[in-house]
């Protein structure tokens, strides 16, 4: 990006630049553009009483509202060690709009455009839904124009590296002493669990051969013959592949593939059965040949010889454009439309969106692969087009209900590493962070929103929370984090290393620059928030006891599980379910089966029948298979992430926060049993385990045993987020949404849960 008005930053100015206006989450690399005072942020939209008043500036990576006033009618906000209170993160900007009120003119700003009029009002349309609104009646009208064009210009780069993690880390290679934080590139510290594990990334042999043996998967191999990018460049360097398929044999077979995108091993069942994504093959005339032989392969690497399934996803499911469209039907409905008093179709216009009718079909698609993989125990070929959309979603998906593994915060991470980040998930043209991409499609998202509606029905089975998977969804739009900036890795690679060559950085033998990783959490939040991410719910693998002075480790068994958990419906009593709780006629796992299915013979479908039947009139193994329930009350709108910015929305005291307090008030009080516990059976003094006895995972800690205070006053739906500054809309008392929230909080009130059966 270049032009007379907003020339693109160089080492030159970072002097006198750099850290200019006063503020506390000012970061290296990061330089002031453009600034003007006396602006007005709106707080609502029918008075301006709450308004606050400060200074608007533009800067490289974000804008950011300074104001000495206090936020008004807001208890709680939480702190993102690289935002302010009130910035919005460049890539997270959307939309543009000017307003001149004397003129009744508007006008949607891009790059490089002009601007006729001076504004009186600039409102920020983010990808998070969220709605900003500054007005500038006592600012000079050619300042308020000048960050106008700069906000409209550094929002919507021409060029990948003119994103500011290119800027970032030129600063850090040549000023490594200025270092804000420290990046371990592996996200080790923060995303470390109570043992000190650390996500893999995915980038060395190692890393592949670990998850190999991890899953028990001996007859597979890490393959290194894309080692440079020689064969693709939207694969990893290093993949998993057939012991039995030599690597000349794959370079022979590769040609045939789109993009050259060879087949791809995800996981491994303990029954052998294996899960593989792949390309379409775009010889015709080879097609059938290596198609049988990838097969064959995939075949011998089964204990069992088993056969091997493949599903077309290109045919059942939704496409790219389908999704795209039903996320900008949701985001209208939950942004952009007024909400009037008589308004009576909200219910049925959340329908119409098909955001939740493709939530279920990604499910329901899911659970028939996982039967596939669990009971028939049949290897399956996830099979698209390019092999880098769908089968990201679907694959993840499958291994989040099999594997509990991927349940946990540092296998979850480690998974969208695997089949995300390095399996060639286009972040850069799905998030559209350049604004240009006619390929934006909010796949990551809908993945997000799938393994919620999982944690929402089995919540004991997460270690992590939903704000934890809501925070992870904003962290993608922070253009910090090479994570989820970049098609593939060998386009981070191209493009670092031109980078570098252009700054006279030295790489040595790294392998193009290292941007920080998001899943070093530390650089985002204090060790005190980063507990929110955990969900006092979770059950683990093993919880400690004390035996003659001694901690031990019990283990749970399938009968320790209690059938009252939220994970299970009400109707199971004593291991018996209704029938019609069992499985609706509408959108059930079995009655409306997705055309591949049909064609297996009676008795496949009277297997597969079965297996949900049994599995369903089972007590839940938390550390087993989980399955999603699929009718119409079930899939449900993901509100945290959704309504967190709509004050009208906001339920004070209400939503799933209340039940979450609770239960990690009761968690810390058992926590300071066990240690009290441990303290008296070790016969050790008070003062000596003064710091153990301090320590707690809980964010909201028990003031002491039997704790009985109430809830903060600060605790509402939208918690930990605030709502408070976004654009407010009309009334939605009496409305169908005001009776959906409302019916939410009925439903979390601790009075509903304490008299659950």
């Amino acid at each position: 990006v270049s032009s007379q008005n907003f020339p693109r930053p160089t080492r030159t100015p970072y002097v006198c630049y750099l850290l200019l206006f006063t503020s506390p989450f000012s970061i290296l690399g990061e330089i002031v553009v453009n600034e003007v005072n006396f602006v007005r942020k709106c707080i609502a939209t029918d008075t301006s009483q709450y308004d606050l008043w400060g200074k608007l500036v533009c800067t490289n990576f974000k804008i950011s509202f300074i104001t000495d006033d206090p936020m008004p009618l807001q208890k709680f906000h939480y702190k993102n060690l690289l935002l302010g209170e009130h910035d919005v993160p460049l890539t997270c900007i959307e939309q543009i709009v000017t307003v001149n009120d004397t003129k009744r003119k508007q006008k949607v700003l891009g790059p490089n455009q002009k601007l006729k009029f001076n504004p009186t009002e600039l409102i920020i349309y983010c990808k998070d839904f969220r709605i900003v609104r500054f007005r500038f009646d006592e600012a000079g009208p050619e300042s308020a124009k000048k960050v106008c064009l700069a906000i409209a210009h550094y929002s919507q780069p021409t060029d990948l590296q003119l994103l500011f993690a290119f800027e970032y880390v030129g600063e850090m290679y040549h000023n490594p002493a200025k270092k804000v934080n420290t990046i371990d590139p592996r996200g080790g510290g923060s995303s470390s669990n109570a043992s000190g594990q650390q996500t893999p990334l995915f980038e060395t042999y190692s890393d592949w051969d670990r998850e190999i043996k991890r899953t028990g998967a001996s007859e597979w191999r890490v393959c290194s013959v894309n080692e440079g990018y020689m064969i693709s460049t939207c694969l990893p360097e290093y993949f998993v592949v057939p012991s039995s398929l030599a690597d000349q044999d794959l370079k022979l077979y590769s040609y045939s593939f789109i993009g050259r995108r060879m087949p791809l091993w995800s996981w491994n069942h303990p029954n052998g059965s294996a899960l593989v994504r792949m390309a379409n093959i775009k010889d015709v005339l080879q097609q059938r040949r290596i198609d049988q032989r990838i097969c064959n392969a995939i075949t011998r690497s089964h204990p069992q010889r088993s056969d091997v399934y493949k599903s077309d996803l290109d045919k059942y499911l939704p496409s790219i454009q389908e999704i795209q469209a039903a996320h900008i039907k949701l985001k209208q409905l939950c942004v952009n439309e007024p909400f009037e008093e008589t308004e009576e179709k909200w219910l049925s216009s959340l329908e119409n969106t098909h955001w939740l009718e493709y939530i279920r079909s990604f499910l329901k698609h899911s659970a028939e692969l996982v039967y596939m993989m669990e009971c028939k125990h049949v290897s399956v070929v996830l099979q698209e087009e390019e092999g880098r959309d769908l089968s990201c979603l679907s694959a993840s998906l499958i291994q989040v209900m099999l594997d509990p593994y991927f349940r946990t915060i540092v296998g979850f991470q480690s998974l969208i590493q695997k089949e995300w980040v390095m399996a060639g998930y286009q972040f850069l043209d799905r998030c559209n962070h350049l604004k240009r991409s006619d390929k934006e499609s909010p796949l990551f998202l809908m993945f997000l929103d799938c393994v919620w509606q999982l944690l929402e029905q089995y919540p004991a089975a997460f270690e992590f929370s939903e704000m934890y998977l809501t925070i992870l969804y904003d962290s993608a739009r922070i253009s910090l984090f090479g994570t989820f900036l970049f098609n593939c890795p060998h386009q981070r690679v191209k493009e670092s290393t031109e980078f570098a060559i252009s700054k006279n950085i030295q790489l040595g033998d790294e392998k193009g620059l290292r941007f920080p990783c998001v899943w070093d959490w530390s650089l985002q939040f204090t060790s005190r928030d980063r507990l929110l991410f955990h969900n006092p719910l979770y059950i683990g693998k093993s919880a400690p006891c004390v035996q003659n002075g001694a901690v031990k480790s019990f283990k749970r068994s399938k009968k320790n599980y209690s059938s009252t958990l939220r994970g299970v419906p009400p109707a199971l009593k004593n291991g018996i379910i209704s029938e019609q709780e069992f499985f609706p006629r509408r959108n059930s796992l079995i009655l409306k089966l997705k055309p591949d299915f049909l064609q297996q013979t009676e008795s496949q479908s009277n297997s597969m029948e079965q297996y949900f039947r049994d599995w369903f009139a089972k007590p839940v193994d938390l550390h087993g298979v989980i399955l999603p329930h699929l009718s119409g009350t079930q899939i449900k709108l993901w509100k945290l992430c959704y309504f967190r910015w709509v004050p009208e929305a906001q339920i004070n005291h209400g939503g799933f926060i209340t039940a979450f307090h609770k239960v990690s008030l009761l968690a810390d009080e058992v926590d300071m049993l066990n240690r009290n516990l441990r303290q008296y059976k070790s016969n050790s003094s008070l003062q000596g385990n003064c710091s153990e006895l301090d320590h707690s995972r809980m964010y909201f800690r028990a003031n002491g045993l039997n704790d009985t205070s109430g809830a903060p006053d600060f605790l509402s739906s939208s918690f930990p987020f605030s709502p408070i500054g976004n654009l407010c809309r009309r009334s939605i008392l009496g409305t169908p949404l005001s009776k959906f929230l409302s019916g939410a909080k009925i439903w979390l009130s601790t009075e509903t849960l304490a008299n659950e059966d």
